[in-house]
């Protein structure tokens, strides 16, 4: 902080030297003294951010067309003017209520035009004044002002003169903490003898706020002014010896960086003598040509690696940038690869790796030809749902192949940290991009395939929500610029093909769910099974197990028997074990048989029989399989009958299929109205059955039944294999069917099976599971099945090969059911209720 003065001067000097003067006010004649209280009308020069206080000589950069007017004619006739600081700064042509209510008469000394063209005032204060109401805007601002004059304290005030000491002290303590750039300062203030000069001096040298300064030339009593301004001081010696204790500290911390960075800088003149690192260097740049990524991209990787050049090799920080750097270069930035647009090869392809999954299919084909169509589209996103080893994980590597792509898995099971998506910053230690992007890197390919394997199993922990981080990579409309915080830059995934997997649907986050195309993978039919063993599973495993294609077969029996006695799924995964179990067992004995007969006394001879016999087609039957396998580890389902009544066959959807399931009700003699339920069902189940009595109950004389025999008589319903949790509406039909059976002992119809859900008011509604529990009744026997009107449209959609021999009898009502259901004869050795 300098002497004001000597600003100034040292200001006209070089003003003098390199351009003249335009203008200065030549002495003149005493103008007319102001006193407190006379109203002028003044031109008025309003200022940004400075307030200049009376007896001050200040500098003012004038750039306004009004102030210059205003200038040139004040100069002209050696007129006074007044300065008011704008509330504002940013006004550009401030009006009355802008500017403060007091400013300061001054004069100009002079006026200097410098190197920049802009024009510099030197203003020479006066008095203050209360400003009143423009009498003119034009050509510049014209106000009435009154003159105000400051209260002195007396002349024996000790305690003015101990503040003013005070003031002094505080000053020039804080002029020490300023350095060089105090001396001046303090040159300054030995030779002020005038208090209220010093204070005015200050308020001008020292950075004070412009509203703290103004307020200091709105208190006219002098005394209060002086406490005002110590407070001031005060703040203003605090902040500089805040100041000053921080440089101190860091003084020291910044010449050791300045050591350190002079040592780095030999070290990488040593470098670049012996040659490290530079191969490294020249490897990135050169991999990094003809790069097909954007600006901000390219401009990273530079940045990036003049960082990597400033770095010691031997530095672990070294190896961190280098493999972001190569991780970075390693994207296939713009890379793609084309897409196969043959409809028929693509269908063809699909068939030959997967038997079914019609859906699926129709979908990628549709798929394609938009896609042919447009030239361009945002990849699907989708999600195959479906009970396990039904083929959806492989179904993504089929797709792939079909359209030409790379292909990549990523498992999602067990996933709940959230930077295995988005990545780990480069600020942690062993910090790697996210399974996403290592995915992109792998497939050297802008758009793979890449399956999301288990995304219902996604967990989440401390760590983040995985979930949530692909929110962004499976939206079409934000995986564009899917940002990965290893890498550092967006990455466009919007041409990428995901395909999600999923057993349930109940665990995925609905948001997920919404960016993703649901598609339903049912179980598959036992002649689904049979035709994926035939064509995939038994060749498969055929090489697996160290047999030639061809040297063994299997029977359709065969297939069919490990399928229905062997096996209880959806999928095929336990016949595929089956099957290799089989193949194990035979590889056994033929190994088995190669030592004997090597090892015979007469192995010479019996070399080529024993060969001959090797090589002829070993044929596995159903009843090869019992033997190879054992006794059967499931009971098929059965129908039993219509012999008792109470008995009645339903249908039921489980995780592995469509089952039959018998519901069996008995009434015993008692004080009535106590209903039983067993057979380890749920709650849902329970309510059917409660249901089907209270409509019993209440439809008694239209189904022929005794009010009198639901008070003599307590009822029992059981749900066999008791140790099966079983849950589910679509027992209510067939439930009020056996409680219908019981009371009135009619036989019920044979080879008969039902599923449906019941209302109170007597109404069937429609259940799901249709398709597999068709063909569990097909496999029992089934001849006729009672369905809800309404799923009819599931039973049109299932191939006709597989409703041969079923008859569907569609119903509204449970009356509906039990016409049909309940033959008019009872069942032999009817009991007399």
């Amino acid at each position: 902080m300098n002497d004001i003065f000597d600003i100034f001067e040292s200001e006209r000097q070089a003003a003098a030297r390199v351009l003249p003067i335009i203008s200065q006010k030549e002495d003149r004649p005493d103008e007319e003294e102001l006193h407190a209280g006379d109203m002028v009308n003044l031109p008025i020069l309003p200022l940004r951010n400075m307030v200049v206080l009376p007896g001050m000589t200040t500098p003012i950069a004038v750039g306004r067309e009004k102030s210059m007017r205003l200038i040139r004619e004040a100069m002209k006739h050696n007129a006074r003017i007044g300065v008011v600081c704008q509330k504002d700064g940013d006004v550009e042509d401030p009006a009355r209520t802008d500017l403060y209510d007091e400013g300061t008469v001054a004069e100009i000394l002079k006026v200097l035009e410098l190197p920049d063209d802009s024009t510099n005032i030197i203003l020479h204060a006066r008095s203050g004044f209360a400003l009143g109401g423009f009498t003119s805007t034009e050509p510049y601002l014209r106000a009435n002002v009154t003159i105000l004059d400051d209260r002195m304290p007396a002349k024996n005030d000790k305690e003015f003169t101990v503040l003013m000491k005070s003031i002094m002290e505080l000053t020039m303590h804080m002029i020490k903490n300023m350095g060089e750039s105090g001396k001046e300062l303090a040159f300054a203030l030995k030779n002020i003898d005038s208090p209220i000069y010093l204070m005015n001096f200050l308020a001008t040298n020292i950075p004070f706020e412009p509203q703290q300064k103004q307020q200091l030339l709105t208190e006219h009593d002098i005394k209060k002014r002086g406490y005002m301004l110590y407070g001031l001081l005060s703040k203003e010696a605090q902040l500089v010896e805040i100041k000053a204790n921080i440089q101190s500290r860091t003084r020291e911390d910044l010449s050791q960086q300045q050591r350190e960075h002079f040592l780095q800088q030999q070290i990488r003149t040593i470098q670049e003598e012996l040659g490290a690192g530079s191969d490294d260097i020249d490897e990135l740049e050169e991999r990094a040509k003809g790069k097909k990524w954007g600006d901000e991209v390219q401009k990273q990787f530079e940045k990036e690696l003049r960082k990597l050049e400033r770095l010691n090799p031997q530095s672990p920080d070294y190896s961190v940038q280098y493999n972001y750097l190569d991780q970075l270069i390693s994207l296939p930035w713009g890379k793609y690869t084309k897409d196969t647009f043959d409809l028929a090869k693509v269908e063809r392809k699909l068939d030959h790796d997967h038997y079914g999954l019609e859906k699926v299919k129709e979908r990628i084909l549709e798929h394609l030809a938009v896609l042919k169509l447009r030239g361009d589209l945002k990849a699907p996103i989708l999600c195959l749902y479906g009970p396990p080893g039904v083929g959806k994980t492989s179904l993504g590597k089929s797709i792939a192949e079909a359209l030409n792509r790379k292909y990549e898995r990523i498992a999602l099971g067990g996933l709940h940290d959230e930077a295995e998506i988005r990545g780990h910053r480069r600020t942690y230690i062993g910090a790697m991009p996210g399974r996403i992007i290592s995915a992109i890197i792998h497939s050297e390919s802008s758009n793979p395939v890449i399956v999301l394997d288990e995304i219902d199993k996604v967990g989440q922990d401390f760590k983040g929500d995985p979930s949530s981080a692909l929110l962004e990579v499976l939206d079409p409309e934000q995986n564009g610029r899917f940002h990965d915080n290893f890498i550092d830059v967006d990455y466009d995934l919007s041409k990428v093909l995901f395909i999600a997997t999923a057993n349930s649907l109940s665990t995925v986050s609905r948001p997920l769910l919404d960016r993703m195309e649901i598609i339903e993978i049912t179980g598959y039919i036992p002649e689904e099974k049979y035709q994926i063993a035939r064509h995939h599973l038994i060749p498969k495993e055929l090489e697996a197990n160290g047999f030639a294609r061809g040297d063994v077969k299997f029977t359709k029996e065969a297939i069919l028997n490990i399928i229905d006695n062997y096996t209880r799924e959806s999928g095929v995964r336990e016949l595929e074990k089956k099957i290799a179990k089989v193949l194990r067992k035979l590889a056994r004995k033929r190994v088995r048989s190669e030592e004997l007969g090597v090892r015979s006394s007469s192995a010479q001879k019996n070399i080529s029989t024993l060969n001959s016999q090797l090589s002829t087609l070993q044929k596995v039957t159903a009843k090869d399989i019992a033997e190879l396998l054992g006794p059967p580890d499931y009971n098929s389902d059965k129908y039993e009958g219509n012999e008792f009544a109470g008995v009645v066959t339903g249908l039921a959807w489980t995780s592995v299929g469509g089952v039959i399931l018998f519901v069996e009700s008995s009434l015993s003699r008692g004080k009535g109205s106590q209903l039983s339920i067993t057979g380890n069902i749920g709650a849902v189940m329970k309510e059917s059955a409660q249901l089907a009595m209270q409509y019993l109950r209440a439809h008694s004389a239209e189904i022929g039944i005794d009010d009198d025999l639901f008070d003599k008589y307590n009822v029992h319903i059981h749900v066999p294999e008791g140790a099966t949790p079983k849950d589910g509406p679509s027992a209510g039909i067939t439930m009020v069917t056996s409680l219908a059976s019981s009371f009135t002992q009619r036989r019920v119809r044979d080879h008969l099976a039902m599923t449906g859900e019941i209302t109170l008011r007597g109404k069937v509604l429609p259940v799901g599971g249709i398709k597999e529990k068709i063909l569990a009744a097909k496999r029992a026997g089934i001849t006729d099945i009672i369905l809800c009107k309404e799923n009819k449209k599931d039973i049109e959609e299932i191939n006709e090969i597989y409703l041969e021999g079923l008859t569907f009898h569609y119903v509204n009502t449970i009356r509906e059911v039990l016409d049909f259901a309940l033959l008019p004869e009872k069942v032999p050795h009817a009991r007399e209720l």
